[in-house]
């Protein structure tokens, strides 16, 4: 489905950060949610879109 193109230390600080702009956007009713929710999203399935065009990646195969 997705490249993995995000690995362990990247992918942690990923959802760590999304959880806490997301928690901090839904106490202040902001828009800065969204973000929050992308970086959720892109911690979690391991594959971020701005990565791919510029073949980055922190990801290491087994």
């Amino acid at each position: 489905m997705f490249e993995k193109n995000v690995g362990g230390l990247d992918r942690i600080a990923r959802i760590v950060l999304g959880v806490l702009i997301l928690s901090v956007a839904i106490y202040y009713e902001s828009l800065w949610g969204i973000l929050g929710l992308v970086m959720l999203a892109t911690g979690t399935f391991r594959s971020c879109p701005l990565y791919s065009p510029f073949k980055i990646t922190t990801h290491r195969e087994k």
